[in-house]
């Protein structure tokens, strides 16, 4: 396929930070060697602060002072990952769009076999890990069984062992802004707008500073926000686990029966009890799942912003705000 972008193409990277005042500075330097290494592309970094205590937005800042490409959105609060990537793809002004995190477990140097395969027409070029340094079994059989069953479930087909770590084209960007839904999925919803996309293998490092932002709790809501935002299947599960309750209560009242038609004496509490506990658990669970799809209707209703900006650093956004 024949090279239809010229080198004087803008490159935009979005990079949520939250609490990575360790790294920033190592981050910066690594990731703008590689973006001026790149056959005459203009670039720019787009840092989203969200809402860091440990000193990392004054570091920001002092990069967006010394370095031009530098550009600093600061959340009012924490808001979450997945808010931070939009809120940077929201202000990506590239002809293409990188989004990495700040921690450098995703080598910035992937970026370059990324833009080859950008040039050569793709409009998505995610990050495949080939292997996983720093993380435990667990997380790696949890996230293998999470992606199985989301595929399984749904009708996005998201690649194993890929993160947010990926290239987009411009359509593809125009095209993910216009999905404003607040519980985001942005993987998952990259997927499900499609075009052509490819993959570019890595080898994903280990945290060399700083504690991860996804322990097991947010890991299970993430698999949850992808599960529901793609599909109905819990609810269906919901139903199935009703037709089962009502098929043992009627098999246990024949068993009943026969054990009257036999002469058994029928005990009773303990049976009623059971049966008590595990119709009411059934009941529970579907209010439950119930429950979560009617949250998320009620949060999508509600005419609030994604999230709040309460200060830009960088010369272009700075000038903007003059004008």
């Amino acid at each position: 396929m024949t090279n239809a972008r010229t080198g004087g193409d803008l490159i935009s990277v979005v990079v949520p930070v939250f609490n990575e005042a360790e790294i920033i500075r190592t981050f910066h330097e690594r990731t703008s060697m590689v973006l001026n290494g790149l056959n005459g592309m203009r670039h720019e970094l787009i840092f989203i602060d969200d809402g860091s205590s440990d000193g990392s937005y004054e570091i920001l800042r002092e990069l967006a002072r010394a370095d031009a490409s530098v550009r600093v959105l600061r959340f009012s609060r924490n808001f979450g990952h997945q808010i931070a990537i939009t809120a940077g793809v929201d202000e990506a002004r590239g002809d293409c769009v990188v989004v990495i995190d700040a921690d450098l477990q995703d080598p910035p140097e992937v970026i370059v076999p990324m833009v080859e395969q950008w040039r050569d027409g793709f409009d998505v070029v995610y990050g495949v890990r080939s292997e996983r340094d720093g993380e435990t079994a667990m997380k790696l059989m949890t996230a293998s069984i999470f992606y199985r069953l989301l595929g399984r479930i749904t009708n996005v087909q998201i690649p194993a062992n890929v993160g947010d770590f990926r290239l987009m084209s411009r359509r593809m960007v125009d095209q993910l802004k216009l999905l404003r839904e607040k519980d985001r999925f942005v993987r998952g919803l990259v997927s499900w707008v499609g075009f052509r996309q490819t993959g570019v293998t890595y080898h994903r490092q280990a945290r060399t500073a700083g504690v991860t932002k996804y322990p097991l709790g947010k890991m299970v809501k993430f698999a949850f926000d992808g599960i529901t935002s793609f599909s109905t299947a819990p609810l269906k599960l919901a139903t199935w686990m009703g037709y089962v309750a009502a098929l043992l209560a009627v098999l246990y009242l024949l068993s009943v029966f026969v054990q009257r038609a036999l002469g058994h004496t029928v005990e009773g509490w303990a049976t009623i009890m059971v049966a008590m506990l595990f119709l009411g658990s059934v009941q529970l669970i579907c209010l439950g799942i119930l429950g979560e799809y009617l949250g998320r209707v009620f949060t999508e209703v509600k005419p609030r912003p994604m999230y709040v900006i309460q200060e830009r650093v960088g010369q272009v956004d700075e000038a903007r705000q003059e004008s």
